[in-house]
């Protein structure tokens, strides 16, 4: 397997993971079901490997952009996500209890000092989620970091839990999108994956992802 998916995708490093996972990957059980996972791997990505990323996987852009957008405004109204398209948070109810909005909405003043002061020695961080405080979905993403380097952008990440068919390539193409809104170029994204993981009921889905079915439709755990 490992073999034929360096054939077919060999630049491509999400696919890389997928991989990885489907080949090294340890079980475990859940209150959501079965998952094959890995714990701490890093998938660090060039603009040359988002490219590669983008034209070869099928990415909702247009509904991940107006989420994105929905989550800085602050917009905890389901139904208003519902309207843009949205409806893979219909599972949480009428709103979103501190879930991306509570944390995203900070994001917008973040960026414009960052795009004010551009400091090289200054460590620029958005951090997701606390302790204890009620919620109907913990932000996957925990911590946003933007470091400028030699006037060139270097954007990191931490995820607590990663579903690498679903959430993965949706956290990339908004990472991508966080970092277009900095006014200085892209050097690199890297994501640390406390737990990336493939739900059983997608394992043989994402077998024919990587054999080159890009038909194949992940079914949404929750």
């Amino acid at each position: 397997l490992c073999i034929a998916i360096n054939n077919i995708h060999i630049m491509n490093k999400y696919y890389q993971i997928l991989g990885k996972v489907l080949s090294s990957g340890k079980m475990q059980s859940n209150k959501k079901g079965n998952i094959r996972y890995l714990l701490n791997e890093q998938l660090t990505l060039l603009p040359a490997d988002l490219l590669d990323i983008f034209e070869g996987h099928t990415i909702a852009r247009k509904k991940l952009k107006n989420e994105l957008q929905l989550f800085m405004r602050g917009e905890r109204n389901v139904e208003k996500y519902r309207e843009a398209g949205i409806n893979w948070w219909d599972y949480c109810g009428s709103i979103l209890v501190n879930s991306y909005p509570t944390y995203f909405e900070k994001l917008p003043p973040l960026i414009e000092r960052i795009n004010r002061e551009k400091r090289n020695s200054k460590n620029y961080v958005l951090f997701l989620g606390s302790t204890n405080a009620e919620s109907n979905q913990a932000p996957c993403l925990s911590l946003v970091q933007f470091q400028i380097d030699g006037g060139r952008l270097v954007l990191s990440a931490c995820q607590r839990s990663s579903d690498a068919n679903l959430g993965l390539p949706a956290d990339i193409y908004h990472l991508y999108l966080m970092a277009r809104q900095i006014e200085v170029p892209l050097e690199s994204i890297t994501l640390n994956l406390g737990n990336v993981h493939i739900y059983k009921n997608n394992i043989e889905k994402t077998r024919s992802l990587l054999e080159g079915n890009e038909e194949v439709k992940f079914e949404l755990n929750v």
